[in-house]
């Protein structure tokens, strides 16, 4: 049995969404976030020792990181669903994906959280002008051009296929909500962008998305 170490309003609900798609069975073992912090809990160093998520457990198997961890239950699992073929042009397109979601989108985007915090964050009066001003300077100057830059990118890859990876609904775009789903709450994916905004309309309704939604639990990028 697969069991998903599932940490709330984070990447791993992309895991419960992927096994909803494959129509697999799973079990969850949910972690929740420090309130005050946002971290994860230390328990989940017990399960890896980075102690993030998402997590699975598949048997003696303990796998981490997004990617890995979808194009692992596509292959296995997915009897020729939703990733293509070794070897071919389009999973080269698909792994792309999956690799950009993380190195080139979620770096970015979590800058623009860190810098909001800090902007916002509660210290010494005397410094709180300093501070808010280097944080909204790093923003204004690298941050925000870059992650403009990045939507733009993306609305046009949109502009040529109705999905990531291609014609077809893929683990692609499963790999591509969670930024895309970050960007929409707080980083400037507004109606500048139709067809990005079309792309979470379109993942949002699917079924097995609202059946990963009602097992995750809370999912609060949907509406900060």
């Amino acid at each position: 049995m697969i069991t998903v170490h599932h940490l709330n309003n984070s990447r791993s609900q992309r895991i419960l969404w992927l096994l909803e798609e494959l129509d697999l069975p799973y079990e969850i073992k949910h972690y929740w976030r420090d309130p005050r912090t946002m971290l994860a809990p230390p328990e989940l160093r017990a399960v890896h020792p980075l102690g993030k998520s998402p997590v699975i457990t598949d048997e003696a198997l303990t796998l981490a990181e997004s990617g890995v961890i979808m194009e692992y239950l596509a292959d296995r699992y997915g009897s020729g669903r939703l990733i293509p073929a070794h070897g071919t042009l389009a999973r080269l397109r698909s792994q792309y994906w999956l690799h950009y979601a993380e190195g080139s989108a979620m770096p970015l985007l979590l800058l623009k959280l860190v810098f909001r915090r800090v902007e916002t964050a509660p210290v010494p009066f005397f410094v709180r002008p300093v501070a808010k001003g280097i944080a909204g300077k790093v923003q204004q100057s690298f941050v925000d051009p870059q992650i403009a830059l990045h939507l733009a990118y993306l609305e046009g890859e949109l502009a040529k296929t109705e999905w990531f990876g291609g014609a077809d609904f893929s683990v692609a775009d499963i790999g591509m909500s969670f930024p895309l789903e970050a960007a929409a709450a707080r980083s400037g994916l507004d109606d500048r962008y139709p067809r990005l905004q079309a792309f979470l309309q379109r993942i949002h309704a699917r079924p097995a998305y609202q059946r990963a939604l009602q097992r995750g639990g809370e999912y609060s990028l949907l509406s900060s």
